[in-house]
């Protein structure tokens, strides 16, 4: 794209270079040119010459694209560059700008809409002095009943000609003209950036112009003679000045007009929309009265609702609905406390439960009952926390209303018939399932309410279609019941209810008869896995209908989980059924009969399981559980690599480190009151069972390795089961760490990859400070940081994911042992250079990564020499690469990791930070030009101010990167 503005350019020839990129951005399909294209006319948008060309793009003559690239770069220019205009041009501009949008009064509507913007702009740049009253002076030029020669506060007095174009519109014209310029003024100061003093004293002014807005568009709509469309355009008006917090005690008579215009079927919509907004503006409930007075309108609905509902006319009840619930639900409290209006909330309250119970299955043939779930937990929410006395009250009158709901709310989550559901699409499930989530959120609510009397209700009914011998109930009936209780012990401690032994009682007795309601049952099963561990007597019945599910592919998720739920809350009182859960488990891995997430969630819960069974009998029963699993591994090593079987190799070592990520016999230890030692195992303590076994496979693993180590998912797999060991059993896992350093050294020299440093991070967390794995981690430290460095020495563009893991095992280093820097072996500078350099790469990962190993450097510069003496040597370079950083070179969002550079070297060296910076900035056009010196000096003087808030050092750089930028002021502060 050619420069700007050329020597001699005319301006015609900027007119036809901007019609010709608007061509090339909308209609070339190179996408380079598309964005060339659009940079180029950003930057236009922002050029002096933009005040003069953009008239010219707003001729008749134009394309409507190129008109509304005008009127949008009009808007821009008065948004963010009136101060590029003299007072005495302000008049002239306004004028101007009323001209044009009378005269693109017809359309194209986009371009109107957007000429309307910036005369809303205008105005309130304007505002108060220059044009006090900048509404009613519009309203007094364009008014239809109005005399338009009348229009000399809108228009020059001299300038006849926008009296004559007002004169020529049609009165129907004039309307919408004159509202689309009302209905965009609020919505202008919305969204416009400004300061809050300055932005108080515009919404004050604009408040008071309501007094001239409110009787005309009440005249507008109350008149015979107004079009729809113009009826829709004061709807929609009223929407956008109730933003801005008009007391509906102004616009009462306004609000009641939108309840008659809702008989209208073209206006339903608009009008449900416009009353949707008024009602719910929180500072309503300043105007009590004409509060309480919308009760009676809306009421009043309740007949077309019902109507509605019946007929199956969802468009109708459901904005009816939202109506009722947006008064409902935003003003509850004050509703409540209008103690002599409790029969007309009452009422309001049982519209809102028709709602929620209005027929059909959600999402399929209604859409409705959604919207009400959240007013329910509002009006229990603003009932519990009224005074004790006016509590009660209100418990009494709405503990039916509440009852009813369960019934309701249960009604609503019942499946359809097989054959109608089997006929959904995958999105009408879903959404199903997430509005039972949401119904099961508000149960538990509803719980708060009613208490244990709840559950009795529930379990009674339950009891009566179990044991009921006359006729066999619909499986529905007995799911949505269970749905409630699962609901309801989710979230609620209900280890006290009295219920419960009977409910355990029941369930065996369900005739499962339906997929969706075994499904339930497991759920049920699982949600009560806390009160069975406090019964553990119970579990006889329960459990063997869990291991049943299992067997069952199509209840493997909620059997799989339910299962790992007992066996993690019910641990210690398995050993009863250890073997029965153990040989069905097994069963079910070697028959392939779950999903690969589902056998992992079933590794966890034999993981708790074996936990707890007395210490000797652990290494015996995992090493006959895993014995299968291992021989297959065995067989898949000796075979040559295939897709399949990488497959298989990866599965069975994510069941082992599944395993390993709760088998941990030191929490059965610690159940019993036994201390567990923060200190190292005693040398002569028996081997930690996983230890054994991982011991036993150590060679298999090798193995695995020689024939997959360029295998990444593979290598991941391998020390994802070492990792998981490693988090697990912590010190516990020392006697394996001389073996796998030794592995993971000669793995990464083969094939580097990033989950080698993942591993060995964790082992410096823990093993680093022990005297006895000093040396195996120190070697491996050493060889993967030499082999590492040869890597980035080719480029570490094409590592990203080592870069990042190599960063964070050194920060990890210098947060535990950084002792390890006293090795010779260790080129501190190589790593302190390359920590600057990955500064500089543009993934947020990599910048985070460096700057967490810079972080945690600084505080070690005194204690260690090597440190000490690359940081005097390089401190410099690091502090130019974090001001260029600051400065523009890097996205603003990594701002932050910087500024943790920045402090922690406040910290910990604030006079060679202090040297650094001022030698730095002395460069008048370092780090930007944008800057000045005075500017760069007060930056430099706060930052050295903050050595203990890290928040405020967080301001100060990104305030300093805004004026580098030259974003600051400029409306761009919160882009990116």
């Amino acid at each position: 794209m050619e420069p700007l503005v050329n020597t001699g350019d005319s301006p015609v020839d900027l007119v036809l270079t901007v019609e010709n990129a608007l061509q090339q951005l909308y209609y070339d399909p190179d996408m380079e040119q598309k964005n060339m294209a659009q940079r180029w006319l950003t930057r236009a948008q922002s050029s002096p010459e933009a005040w003069h060309f953009c008239w010219a793009l707003l001729g008749p003559d134009k394309l409507p694209e190129v008109q509304f690239f005008g009127a949008s770069t009009l808007h821009t220019k008065i948004s963010h560059h009136w101060g590029d205009l003299q007072a005495d041009q302000h008049l002239s501009l306004r004028t101007q700008l009323l001209s044009h949008v009378l005269h693109f009064s017809s359309g194209p509507k986009m371009v109107l809409t957007r000429l309307c913007v910036a005369l809303a702009s205008l105005a309130l740049n304007l505002i108060p002095q220059a044009w006090p009253q900048p509404v009613a002076d519009l309203v007094r030029a364009i008014q239809p009943e109005k005399d338009p020669t009348d229009a000399r506060g809108a228009v020059a007095a001299s300038d006849t000609q926008v009296t004559q174009d007002i004169q020529d519109l049609l009165p129907h014209a004039r309307c919408l003209v004159l509202l689309e310029l009302l209905t965009v003024l609020p919505e202008e100061f919305q969204s416009s950036r400004l300061a809050q003093d300055r932005r108080a004293q515009l919404r004050q002014a604009l408040a008071g112009e309501w007094a001239t807005v409110c009787p005309l568009l009440r005249q507008l709509l109350q008149s015979q003679d107004s079009p729809e469309a113009v009826k829709e355009r004061v709807l929609r008006c009223l929407s956008s000045w109730t933003a801005l917090g008009v007391a509906l005690g102004e616009s009462q008579g306004l609000v009641q007009d939108c309840f008659v215009a809702l008989a209208n079927a073209e206006l339903f919509d608009t009008a449900v929309e416009t009353i949707v907004n008024v009602v719910s503006q929180p500072d309503c409930h300043r105007c009590t009265e004409a509060l309480v007075g919308l009760l009676p309108e809306v009421l009043r609905l309740r007949e077309r609702l019902e109507a509605a509902a019946q007929a199956g006319d969802m468009e109708t009840s459901h904005g009816i609905c939202r109506i009722a619930v947006a008064l409902g639900e935003t003003h509850s409290r004050v509703l409540l406390e209008q103690v002599d209006q409790w029969q007309n909330y009452l009422a309001l309250v049982n519209m809102i439960l028709f709602c929620t119970g209005i027929p059909g299955h959600y999402p399929v043939s209604e859409t409705t009952s959604s919207l009400t779930l959240t007013f329910w937990y509002t009006l229990q929410d603003d009932i519990m926390s009224l005074e004790e006395e006016r509590q009660a009250l209100y418990l009494q009158v709405y503990r039916e209303v509440y009852f009813r709901l369960v019934e309701v709310l249960l009604q609503k989550s019942h499946y359809a018939s097989e054959e109608e559901y089997a006929s959904w699409t995958s999105d009408d499930k879903e959404q199903f399932r997430i509005y039972r989530v949401d119904i099961s959120d508000t149960l538990m609510y509803v719980y708060e309410m009613l208490g244990a009397e709840l559950l009795s209700n529930l379990y009674e009914r339950l009891g009566r279609l179990v044991l009921s011998p006359e006729q066999a109930a619909a499986w529905q009936d007995i799911e949505a019941l269970l749905f409630g209780f699962q609901s309801i012990a989710e979230t609620i401690d209900v280890n006290y209810s009295d219920v419960i032994p009977g409910l355990i009682g029941l369930i065996p007795r369900i005739n499962i008869s339906n997929i969706m309601l075994a499904d339930t049952v497991m759920y049920t099963i699982g949600s009560l896995a806390e009160w069975l561990a406090d019964h553990p007597v119970m579990l006889v019945k329960i459990l063997p209908m869990v291991l049943q599910g299992l067997a069952k592919p199509e209840l493997s998720v909620s059997s799989v989980s339910t299962l790992k739920r007992i066996c993690r809350e019910c641990q210690h009182d398995l050993a009863p059924y250890a073997h029965d859960i153990i040989r069905v488990s097994q069963d079910v891995l070697m028959r392939d009969i779950h999903k690969s997430s589902q056998c992992m969630w079933l590794m966890q819960g034999v993981g708790f399981l074996l936990s707890s069974l007395p210490g000797e009998a652990v290494l015996g029963s995992l090493q006959a559980f895993l014995s299968p699993h291992i021989q297959r591994l065995d067989t898949l090593a000796q075979q040559q690599p295939s897709p399949s079987n990488k497959l298989s190799i990866i599965h069975i070592l994510g069941l082992l480190s599944s395993l390993f990520t709760t088998l941990d016999i030191n929490r059965h230890a610690q159940s019993l009151e036994t201390v567990v030692p923060a200190c190292p195992t005693p040398p002569h303590a028996p081997h930690n069972p996983v230890v054994v076994v991982l011991q036993q496979v150590f060679t298999l693993i090798q193995n695995i390795l020689s024939k997959w180590l360029n295998d990444s998912e593979v290598v991941e797999a391998v020390c994802g089961v070492f990792e998981k060991s490693v988090r697990t059993l912590l010190h516990g896992f020392g006697p394996m760490v001389p073996q796998l350093s030794a592995m993971l050294g000669q793995i990464y020299c083969t094939y580097p990859q990033s989950s080698a440093l993942d591993l060995t991070r964790q082992m410096v967390h823990i093993f680093a400070a022990e005297r006895e794995f000093f040396a195996p981690v120190q070697d491996l430290v050493e060889v993967l940081t030499s082999a590492t460095l040869a890597i980035f020495q080719q480029g570490p563009r094409d590592h990203p994911d080592i870069v990042d893991s190599f960063m964070q095992l050194h920060a990890q280093i210098f947060k535990r042992k950084p002792d390890l820097y006293l090795s010779e072996h260790l080129d501190v500078s190589s790593l302190f250079c390359c920590g600057v350099m990955f500064l500089k790469f543009p993934e947020e990962g990599t910048v985070r990564s460096a700057s967490l190993f810079f972080t945690e450097l600084f505080p070690r510069f005194k204690d260690i020499p090597a440190v000490g003496a690359v940081v005097l040597r390089e401190g410099k370079l690091l502090v130019q690469t974090l001001l260029m950083a600051v400065g523009g070179e890097a996205p603003r969002s990594l701002g932050d990791h910087f500024s943790e550079v920045l402090f922690s070297m406040n910290r910990n060296c604030l006079g060679l930070l202090a040297q650094w910076l001022e030698d730095t900035l002395q460069d008048p056009t370092f780090p930007s030009t944008l800057v000045t010196a005075e500017q760069k000096d007060t930056f430099r003087q706060r930052l050295l101010r903050e050595q203990t808030n890290k928040h405020q050092v967080k301001e100060v750089v990104k305030e300093f990167s805004l004026l580098c930028r030259g974003q600051q002021g400029g409306g761009y502060s919160t882009q990116q």
